[in-house]
């Protein structure tokens, strides 16, 4: 395995090493498309002598920080036993090294072919085979399983049936279709090693599964908890906001003790589940006090006689989301990295979920 204090292996032309030459201390996997848009457009700015203007965010709390990543942009640890994780410290996978091979949960594409690698650094060490014989995907979402097919043809791929339907839709060659498919529950044995899946209804997507391996007493759930962070851009961008809250109590009723959620830089704690819970009702508190109390006469007075509807429902919700998101930032901001990043884009959800799921229109109810 590879870590900050064992030897890096040699410096390789991708986009690690593209964030390296910039000087960036973290890998970046966004950074080159970045790089290639200045480099189509560097008019505009170069024309009127000014810099991009970025916004200053608060600093990320240190124990939000994951382990730092090696020369060629990963870091691979072990969770317990033969079960590891892997991170580029924006996404995250889990394999599982066995007697017969290989079983990966999720592939997402920053990390690349760096998982094949921190396999290779894993099954070198411990003096396991390194094929890969199951793939478990944790939902649809090219994000998270966008690099399944460099994992090889002979894989046997497990998923959701919703998964597959997705999948097919799609028609991605990047996510393969599934070979075995599940509806409800599904325990996957191999090599001596085993690992429960379990679909509890719909949350962050409709497919999205719970992944536990007892022996390890780890959960591996996606797109739920962020530990030490506040939650992706409007809940996760999550298409069933009450099911994804709910969600939070069904991880919470397996007897985990590490999670793997994903996302960033750093495994979980039953800890972190509990500080993102105590967020969401703050968040959910302050929506339902903005609903009940923001005004809506300015926004009618300026847009009705124009006719222009959706300016009224635009600024209002702006307004609601600015007002709902301020006192959760402020108590947030030092505990959970990015509370002052995402926390609006979290209560606008939160606020449209509020009116459409519970009928808690505000100004858009009932005509008295």
């Amino acid at each position: 395995m590879n870590n900050p204090g064992m030897p890096m292996s040699p410096l390789r032309a991708t986009r690690r090493s593209f964030v390296r030459a910039a000087g960036v201390a973290t890998a970046l996997p966004f950074a080159p498309a970045l790089a290639d848009l200045a480099l189509a457009r560097p008019a505009r700015a170069a024309e009127a002598g000014e810099a991009p203007e970025l916004p200053d965010y608060a600093p990320v709390p240190d124990a939000a920080v994951g382990p730092a990543v090696n020369a060629d942009g990963y870091y691979v640890g072990r969770i317990g036993g033969q079960l590891h994780w892997v991170t580029d410290g924006f996404y995250q996978a889990m394999f599982l090294t066995t007697s017969t091979g290989v079983v990966v949960v999720d592939a997402p594409p920053t990390i690349g072919h760096n998982l094949l690698r921190a396999i290779r650094d894993v099954t070198d060490a411990n003096g396991r085979p390194s094929d890969v014989t199951h793939v478990v995907y944790s939902h649809s979402h090219a994000d998270h399983i966008g690099a399944a097919a460099l994992l090889g043809p002979r894989a046997r791929r497990i998923a959701h049936v919703e998964t597959e339907r997705f999948l097919r839709r799609d028609k991605d060659p990047t996510r393969p279709l599934p070979h075995i498919t599940f509806k409800d529950r599904y325990t996957l044995r191999v090599g001596g090693e085993t690992l429960e899946l379990a679909h509890h209804g719909p949350n962050h997507s409709p497919d999205n599964i719970f992944v536990y391996v007892p022996r390890q007493r780890t959960l591996m759930v996606v797109d739920v908890i962020y530990p030490g962070w506040v939650p992706f851009k409007n809940l996760a961008v999550s298409q069933d906001i009450p099911a994804w809250v709910e969600a939070h109590q069904v991880a919470m009723r397996y007897p985990w003790q590490t999670l793997v959620g994903g996302h960033l830089g750093r495994l979980g704690r039953r800890a972190d589940a509990v500080v993102q819970q105590q967020y969401i009702d703050d968040l959910e508190a302050s929506a339902r006090q903005t609903l009940e109390s923001l005004d809506p006469t300015p926004f009618f007075a300026k847009y009705q006689q124009s006719g222009n509807s959706w300016a009224i429902f635009k600024t209002y919700l702006d307004a609601a989301a600015r007002r709902a998101a301020e006192p959760v930032a402020a108590k947030y901001t030092g505990r959970l990295a990015a509370a002052d990043v995402f926390t609006v884009d979290n209560a606008f959800a939160m606020i449209e979920s509020l009116r459409i799921d519970q009928g808690l229109l505000g100004p858009f109810g009932i005509r008295p």
